[in-house]
């Protein structure tokens, strides 16, 4: 299991332990981590899974895809470690990883 932190805009902190193989977004929404709403469940069709990843986890999290990059021209305040959750895949690799969310998916 890796250790993932989901940090809402307020604040609030979210620690969950995420199976290996699942997505950052599958692991909020498996444990009702409020802010990622999902609604295309993890298609890479929507970017209602907005994140900012900590900067010190942006080398280990991939690449983002053409179609990632693309989907996220829909999101608000977008910046440089901007990701969608459902296209970064959990492994070992990842515990520790630190995700903030967005003020807003809409």
């Amino acid at each position: 299991m890796a250790k993932i932190t989901y940090i809402e805009f307020d604040g609030t902190e979210h620690v969950l332990d995420v199976k290996p193989g699942l997505t950052v977004m599958e692991g909020a929404v498996k444990n009702n981590v409020p802010g990622i709403d999902a609604d295309c469940g993890g298609a890479c069709a929507c970017a209602t899974c907005h994140v900012y990843v900590d900067d010190a986890w942006t080398d280990k999290t991939g690449d983002k895809s053409a179609m990632e990059e693309s989907m996220l021209d829909f999101a608000e305040n977008v910046e440089p470690n901007s990701r969608l959750s459902c296209q970064i895949k959990v492994s070992d690799a990842l515990d520790g990883l630190v995700v903030r969310l967005p003020e807003s998916q809409h």
